[in-house]
């Protein structure tokens, strides 16, 4: 139920009536996210917020993607959401080691995502968060949605299984918990090959009733220089893997345009095949105290 501005009267939250298209921005973050072309809802579901706190503004944000294996996707991954950003944007407030906030963030959003099960099963999702600001980001995850740190200018073309290791460039941050990451871990085929596998996408790790407890990754880096933080789905990072492809068509857009930028990136997806849900969201680094949101007649 929601009041007439589509906000929940008990506990606050905007509602999203309808998933199909959803555009949403803050200026310091901005994101799209859309059902795509073959699935009858849109199953991902993306949170974000900006922290004012005594050395400028933090942004920080969730993407998640329901496993539409178990029941109930759209409702594990909106739980998901919704839980944690309340998490990070109060630890941001107030100061909080971005690190701790971010471990207990997903750990609430899990507990709600596990609360969810009933007699016809676990409903599952994927989890990714971001902390941004002025010095540092923040990136924690459970699952295979992507966070992917695209520098303003990259010199340095990453390789296609480069994780992050910021020397510049544009690299991937976040290391897939999938059967196609574990089998190229243990060197038995190559990203491409394991990619084409039919249980390439298989999570490994993820929040929901029949996982309890898992362990999420947190990663911290300080870039050098400015750039953009992208985090997405599998719906978009299947068609574009590589870091520098992704710089490539967000910048320098994303710098300052983030809701064009995660439009044209959703959009790029939806041509592709629109095989799956998408879900984009941009933050530029460093965060600027005069960014302002896009005006309305971007959605």
């Amino acid at each position: 139920m929601t009041d007439q501005d589509g906000y929940c009267p008990s506990c606050g939250q905007r509602v999203a009536v309808d998933r199909d298209h959803m555009k949403e921005d803050l200026g310091q973050v901005a994101g799209v996210s859309d059902r795509g072309l073959r699935h009858s809802r849109n199953e991902d579901a993306m949170h974000f917020a900006v922290a004012e706190t005594t050395s400028g503004p933090v942004a920080v944000a969730i993407v998640s993607d329901g496993v539409s294996s178990a029941p109930r996707p759209d409702e594990a991954s909106w739980t998901a959401v919704n839980t944690g950003i309340t998490v990070l944007a109060e630890g941001a407030e107030r100061g909080e080691d971005p690190a701790e906030v971010s471990k207990m963030a997903v750990k609430a959003a899990g507990r709600a995502v596990t609360e969810l099960a009933d007699a016809g099963g676990a409903p599952a999702a994927t989890y990714l968060s971001a902390i941004v600001s002025q010095r540092q980001i923040t990136v924690c995850w459970l699952g295979d949605s992507r966070a992917y740190w695209l520098a303003a200018n990259s010199p340095v073309q990453a390789g296609p299984d480069a994780t992050i290791d910021i020397t510049g460039g544009s690299k991937r941050v976040t290391r897939d918990d999938s059967l196609a990451e574990e089998i190229v871990a243990a060197g038995l085929a190559t990203m491409d090959e394991a990619m084409a596998s039919p249980q390439a996408h298989v999570i490994t790790r993820w929040l929901g009733a029949d996982l309890p407890d898992p362990e999420a990754h947190v990663e911290q880096f300080s870039p050098s220089g400015p750039g953009v933080l992208l985090l997405c789905s599998d719906g978009l990072w299947n068609y574009r893997p590589e870091a520098a492809e992704l710089a490539a068509m967000a910048m320098p857009a994303a710098l300052t345009r983030p809701l064009d930028a995660s439009a044209d990136l959703a959009k790029f997806a939806i041509d592709s095949g629109g095989l799956d849900n998408i879900t984009v969201v941009i933050i530029p680094f460093p965060p600027r105290a005069d960014a302002s949101a896009a005006n309305n007649h971007h959605g």
